[in-house]
């Protein structure tokens, strides 16, 4: 049998290898990693036109219809997750490539938004790095979220997850989206509310809604406008569901107490955006998916995939 050659895009961490099984297929794959992002479409194309197999994490290298067109030895394309809003699947269809995914177990990204909620309102990371910076007392008070309104933007899985360990703070939680309904908020056992009455009345708003055409810029400068200034936002679902002109100028003239972004409009984030240069705004490099477990799930299902594809039995198509 030919030995196909596979590449496994954006090991960032360069865990891919040593977290699964990749010896259930090595028998017939030549596995080449990529750890870093590539510098653009051109230089994608370049480095994988002759890889008949892509494992990709979920939208860390898109691949529209020109990269799906540049690739023509590629036979099978693996994204970790059941959806990816990188990848062009009718150019998938179209070329002839069976596009395939991978399931979360669970989604660590709520622990995450509570972590960053945290972060926002106690200082910890902040006082953390003014200790090993060798300051000897405290800058910052901290503020409890005990008592405090959280408005959760997106109350599916991911949200009502968020919610339930808000509560378990003491948290009030409200809830809106533009499909929400009284009685989703009844079932979760939170409160409903308008656009506008969330942003006006939330102490801290979590954004946790999928990117879409309808939900980009959902999040825009009138919201941000009816904030408290005493209030922080927090988004781990995607950077343009926020408008992320209108949050810098928020945060650039203080109108609000501050917020915490985990994800962008590009990534990974340019080192000269101005982003980085704001005090009141907490910032991490896409975590929300990042863990050991979720990594030794989504790779465990890659090498399986390979497998039952080469079986002729392809595994959780997308297309």
């Amino acid at each position: 049998m030919t030995r196909l050659r596979c590449a496994i895009l954006d090991d960032y961490l360069n865990m891919a290898l040593d977290i699964a099984d990749w010896s259930q297929v090595s028998d017939r794959i030549d596995v080449t990693v990529f750890d870093q992002p590539f510098a653009s479409q051109q230089a994608a194309a370049s480095a994988l036109k002759d890889f008949e197999i892509i494992c990709a994490m979920r939208e860390r290298t898109p691949f529209p219809r020109a990269l799906f067109a540049a690739l023509p030895k590629l036979k099978l394309f693996i994204t970790s997750g059941m959806r990816n809003a990188a990848l062009d699947l009718e150019a998938a269809k179209d070329q002839g490539v069976v596009l395939c995914g991978t399931q979360f177990s669970r989604d660590p990204t709520a622990p995450l938004t509570m972590g960053l909620i945290l972060e926002l309102t106690r200082n910890i990371g902040r006082e953390s790095a003014r200790m090993h910076a060798g300051e000897p007392l405290q800058k910052f008070a901290g503020i409890e979220i005990e008592g405090k309104t959280l408005g959760v933007v997106g109350l599916g899985k991911l949200g009502a997850k968020v919610s339930g360990l808000a509560q378990a703070f003491g948290m009030n939680v409200i809830a809106w989206s533009p499909n929400l309904t009284p009685e989703r908020c009844k079932e979760v056992g939170v409160g409903y509310a308008s656009k506008e009455e969330l942003f006006a009345t939330a102490d801290i708003v979590t954004v946790h809604v999928v990117l879409s055409q309808r939900s980009r810029g959902l999040v825009g400068a009138a919201d941000l406008a009816r904030m408290k200034p005493t209030s922080y936002i927090v988004n781990t679902a995607r950077g343009p569901i926020i408008d992320e002109d209108a949050l810098l100028q928020t945060l650039r003239q203080r109108k609000i107490a501050g917020a915490a972004i985990d994800v962008f409009s590009v990534e990974p984030l340019p080192v000269d955006h101005p982003f980085r240069k704001l005090d009141n705004l907490v910032l991490t490099p896409h975590l929300g998916y990042v863990t050991e477990e979720s990594f030794r799930h989504h790779y465990g299902q890659m090498v399986e995939g390979i497998d039952a594809w080469f079986k002729g039995e392809p595994l959780r198509r997308l297309a």
